[in-house]
């Protein structure tokens, strides 16, 4: 019979290959998750203030801006591109939005996103009209956003927002923080974006193999133009939140902010040379990354030591991330 016949060492190492290849593929999917809910027990069961409903919210809290920003650097890292103006275009944002206060809600809403969004442009426009690594563009963003920032606050906060803006920062909806409520909503309509529009599948598409993707006519420039718009607009609504919650516009609020989004994003498993990925491991990383910081506060230790806990996490993922990728080639 034709089930009982013997199979030849080819067949058999052919399936033992199929089985290897798909357990990679789960570890890569759901791995980053097993480990987000083994750090929750863990920080359940070390501290008794983690379960508490406003230690809970205010992991929801803290994670909006990290959230928001995170968002934007998954569409650039998709394309093989990185931000690191992330969070000098969120202090900046937070400074028009106070600066604008003296001229209306709209005005300060609008201006503060409007000027985060240019500067998305500009590093979009640089990398890809220039042919300049991205590293080296929004390296020289960030230092540029600073000096701006300081000189137009002369190296001061410059205190109060709209109050009719206040309620994103400090308000609730239902219970839940307007802000988390505001990450959701981006989280929804960007994982909607990548996965089911035609730009979605070129921003894979040009992650993946930019040369491939441009013979195949896709406008390569103008998606990852697009990807670094995004990033800035999405760091403008990170800028929001932190004004609209603290009531001030400072130059250095985002001091330190492109390191959590880059962990974020690379933790829930997008990968840094583009093309795989997505949205629904971002929020894990995001996520896993707040318990951690909460977890690391309720436990009283120094904030230097965290800095060291992040980095290691961000090297330990893309080790990770890298062993895998070359088993699953295998």
């Amino acid at each position: 019979m034709a089930f009982a016949e013997p199979m030849s060492g080819t067949a058999s190492s052919g399936r033992f290959s199929g089985g290897a290849y798909r357990r990679i593929e789960l570890i890569q999917r759901f791995g980053i998750l097993a480990i987000f809910m083994l750090l929750c027990v863990t920080a359940a069961v070390s501290s008794p203030y983690f379960l508490t409903a406003e230690n809970l919210l205010n992991v929801v809290r803290q994670v909006s801006v990290v959230g928001l920003t995170s968002l934007g650097m998954t569409f650039v890292i998709l394309t093989a591109g990185i931000d690191l103006s992330v969070g000098s275009i969120l202090a900046l944002t937070t400074l028009a939005i106070a600066g604008l206060k003296p001229y209306g809600p709209v005005a300060s809403l609008a201006g503060g996103l409007a000027i985060a969004l240019i500067c998305g442009w500009a590093n979009g426009v640089v990398t890809t009209k220039g042919r300049i690594q991205p590293f080296i563009v929004t390296l020289g963003m960030m230092t540029a956003l600073v000096g701006v920032g300081l000189a137009y606050s002369d190296g001061q906060p410059v205190i109060g927002v709209p109050a009719s803006l206040a309620w994103i920062g400090r308000g609730r909806l239902a219970g839940v923080p307007v802000q988390a409520l505001l990450f959701i909503v981006m989280a929804v309509a960007s994982a909607v974006i990548l996965r089911m529009t035609r730009y979605g599948r070129h921003v894979y598409a040009v992650g993946g193999n930019a040369e491939a993707a441009r013979l195949s006519g896709v406008p390569v420039d103008r998606i990852r133009l697009i990807a670094y718009c995004l990033s800035g607009l999405f760091a403008g609504l990170g800028g929001l939140v932190m004004s609209t919650q603290l009531n001030i516009g400072e130059a250095n609020l985002g001091k330190g902010l492109e390191l959590d989004a880059i962990a974020a994003v690379v933790v829930g498993g997008t990968s840094l040379s583009g093309g795989a990925g997505g949205i629904g491991g971002t929020i894990v990383g995001v996520l896993l990354i707040g318990v951690l910081n909460n977890l690391l506060n309720l436990l009283n230790i120094p904030a230097y030591t965290q800095l060291i806990v992040k980095g290691a996490i961000i090297v330990g993922a893309v080790l990770i991330h890298a062993q895998l990728s070359r088993s699953k080639g295998r």
